[in-house]
């Protein structure tokens, strides 16, 4: 059952954001995202018929009898945790936590009706109590975002729903639904990674989780300035290439990079307005139903713009380039993606010849 948050609410050490609005905290790309799945044909069929099938109930039975449910009794210092992410983010339900047996460090909100939040032992085992106090505040973050429903349909339509012979749509338009929540889901992580953020309060226990996530428990073997280097290193490296292979390493994942992501975070944490909620000023959820949709959109575009502008990454260069007008596209990827080979008036092959052969490169867990 949720507990309501005027209960047991534990002492406040950190800044709170009375009223606040996810708009505050969630990505350009996140909203962006979620329009563009929600515009894709035959989401809102599958959307309305999952949410009624759905066995909820059941999977908060499943919980229930198989997982420990965090409460002053259970988990106490979790529990204390939550209620005070909840508390400073202004979540007027506290949702049920449960821990449960797994040693993949994981965490994960789920539930159409109420949200419920899955934190496993692995993850408990590796985080210290800041640490773990950011990943509580992006659960929370996820749940006051609404993220909790379309992250359970994501996880039935890949366990259970892709079996269904009766779904109408097929297929191949169930794998276009689980691609475009794939996409959305991991620019939700962004929000809830700025939302745990605000809860913590701590930029270097919000790094040192991800980085543990990454690389386990060997702080005194990790270094955050280096990790960071490997998220500018991986952003700028390769040519066209290895941007290619950039997108489809992620195209099955649920989740971003953990450098990706520790990278955007301190971006965020840099910025104008980031401060400006800190200072207090932020949008209340009272004023979220006169926001435009139109200018919601409009900000997402001009974020992406200034994100393919400002990137290093060799293809996000080159869209940038042709959207001013100054690279051959034809040109480019011919030069990338095949040899240059010599024509009767170019120079014999040999030590001075280019030596770009094609080869093929080749390329090779989380937290929610």
């Amino acid at each position: 059952m949720s507990e309501d948050i005027n209960d047991n609410v534990p002492s406040r050490q950190r800044r709170r954001f009375p009223g606040i609005s996810s708009r505050t905290y969630e990505h350009p790309a996140d909203r962006s995202a979620l329009v563009a799945l929600r515009k894709l044909s035959g989401f809102d069929t599958v959307f309305k018929a999952l949410s009624a099938l759905l066995p909820e109930r059941s999977l908060r039975l499943l919980f229930l009898s198989d997982s420990v449910r965090v409460s002053d009794a259970q988990f106490a210092h979790l529990n204390a945790m939550l209620r005070d992410a909840c508390y400073i983010l202004d979540l007027e339900k506290v949702p049920s936590m449960y821990v449960t047996q797994n040693p993949q460090p994981n965490a994960m909100c789920i539930g159409i009706d109420e949200p419920i939040i899955v934190v496993t032992t692995g993850l408990v085992e590796l985080l210290d109590e800041e640490e773990m106090r950011a990943v509580v505040g992006h659960e929370v973050g996820h749940a006051l975002s609404g993220h909790s429903v379309y992250r359970t349909i994501l996880l039935f339509l890949t366990s259970l729903a892709l079996k269904a012979a009766w779904i109408p749509l097929g297929n191949v338009a169930i794998m276009a639904i689980v691609t475009a929540l794939r996409e959305w889901f991991r620019k939700s992580e962004l929000s809830a990674d700025r939302a745990g953020l605000l809860v913590g309060q701590d930029l270097q226990a919000s790094m040192r989780g991800l980085m543990k996530i990454a690389g386990g428990n060997h702080l005194h073997e990790m270094n955050v300035d280096a990790f960071l280097e490997q998220a500018e290193e991986y952003e700028r490296g390769g040519d066209l290439r290895d941007s290619v292979l950039k997108i489809l390493n992620v195209l099955p994942r649920s989740h971003p990079f953990t450098t990706v992501r520790a990278a955007e975070l301190k971006k965020w944490s840099e910025t104008r307005d980031y401060q400006r909620v800190m200072d207090g000023h932020y949008p209340r959820r009272d004023e979220d139903k006169d926001t435009s949709v139109s200018d919601s959109f409009r900000q997402s575009a001009a974020s992406y713009a200034d994100s393919v502008k400002s990137s290093k990454d060799p293809l996000m260069k080159l869209v940038g380039d042709i959207a001013g007008g100054t690279a051959d596209l034809g040109g480019k990827l011919r030069d990338t993606f095949t040899a240059k080979s010599a024509r009767p008036s170019d120079k014999p092959s040999g030590p001075d010849s280019d030596p770009s052969d094609g080869k093929p490169e080749q390329n090779g867990h989380e937290e929610g």
